[in-house]
């Protein structure tokens, strides 16, 4: 029987096991132009011990960014500032994919250079509030995104993918779920467009899949991994039957040989099921325990099949050494919610390890 503590092959990559350490914003980007920072580094090469590190949302170019003090890479100095990062979690035995997030409509004009304003499919608002510096402010209508700039953006993506494998990253992860730009041409409440990147299925998924193309033209599907959340309706998305236009998606993406896929699962499981089916390659699901953190219950998934690799978030935050954890069925930490975004080394660098 096959565990979560066995080792895997991804993208031509020996993991030592099958625990994936989720993508997680910090938003402790504090270095000049979003870089990252040395303590950064640090968080990162304490919890070296994933099977695959998936690090915080990367914004692929200025104007995808949506939160204060979140890491870039599209300049020549954020490349430099991941290398440090990459280099020592490789000293450390740890694989490390970057997670190219561009966050469309979910942002505000005070979070990005002068001039610029969130994009998006369709100019559709989100419902809420996003977090400032200057404090809580409503969500912009954003800008609709026309054929060139559609365009522009895909080739933002491939450009720094190629600058995460020059910043040592292991590969790259795209970012399709939770409601940001990937997600926002998937869902019908948010992607309006009659033209060839809205209407039907096909065309929701377009973007998705060009990006996907894109991307693995640049650096090769071995280093791409993409991220996908079906249903899922944070930031106010509404996909009220997303089976259709995911299973498209596989469908259209299977060919390309990525490294994986990754599902954020909702409650629905019988979907998960589904797509594990048509997904031909290495299958990483974050399980869906709303409203609980994911816990070692979530290995029996390796053991059954439902999943080659299960990734946790919270978990994972607050014990950098939780491969070692689950192995020996605990202590956790408890995760501090207050300092999860922002701050010092306080909820961030600063959690014990066993051996501590």
């Amino acid at each position: 029987m096959t565990t979560a503590f066995d080792p895997i092959v991804l993208g031509g990559r020996r993991l030592a096991s099958r625990i994936a350490m989720a993508p997680m914003t910090r938003s402790r980007a504090h270095g000049p132009g979003a870089e990252p920072t040395a303590l950064m580094a640090e968080y990162y090469t304490q919890r070296a011990g994933a099977g695959l590190i998936v690090t915080e949302g990367i914004q692929p170019s200025p104007v995808g960014q949506g939160y204060p003090d979140t890491p870039g890479l599209h300049t020549a100095g954020q490349v430099a500032a991941w290398r440090s990062v990459t280099d020592a979690v490789h000293r450390e035995g740890g694989v490390i994919f970057a997670q190219l997030m561009h966050t469309g409509r979910i942002g505000h004009p005070s979070l990005l250079p002068e001039g610029l304003v969130p994009v998006a499919p369709s100019a559709v608002a989100a419902k809420g509030q996003v977090f400032t510096h200057e404090g809580p402010k409503e969500y912009v209508t954003p800008k609709e995104l026309s054929e060139a700039e559609i365009r522009q953006t895909i080739a933002d993506f491939a450009t720094a993918a190629r600058n995460a494998t020059e910043a040592g990253f292991d590969g790259v992860e795209i970012h399709g779920a939770n409601g940001y730009l990937v997600h926002q041409f998937l869902a019908p409440n948010t992607n309006l467009r009659t033209d060839g990147w809205g209407g039907g299925v096909e065309g929701r998924i377009r973007f998705a899949v060009e990006v996907v193309t894109a991307v693995t033209e640049a650096i090769g599907g071995d280093r791409v991994g993409l991220r996908i959340s079906p249903g899922n309706p944070y930031n106010d998305i509404a996909e009220p039957q997303p089976g259709e236009a995911y299973e498209a998606l596989i469908e259209r993406i299977a060919g390309l040989d990525l490294a994986y896929l990754h599902l954020m699962e909702g409650p629905d499981r019988d979907l998960t099921t589904r797509l594990r089916k048509a997904w031909p390659g290495v299958f990483v699901l974050n399980p869906f325990t709303h409203p609980e953190v994911t816990g070692p219950e979530a290995l029996k998934l390796v053991e059954d099949g439902t999943a080659d690799m299960v990734a946790y978030g919270a978990l994972f935050l607050a014990n950098p050494d939780l491969p070692a954890r689950l192995a020996a069925g605990g202590p956790f930490n408890t995760p501090d919610a207050a300092t999860f975004y922002g701050g010092d080394h306080r909820g961030y660098t600063d959690y014990p390890t066993l051996s501590a």
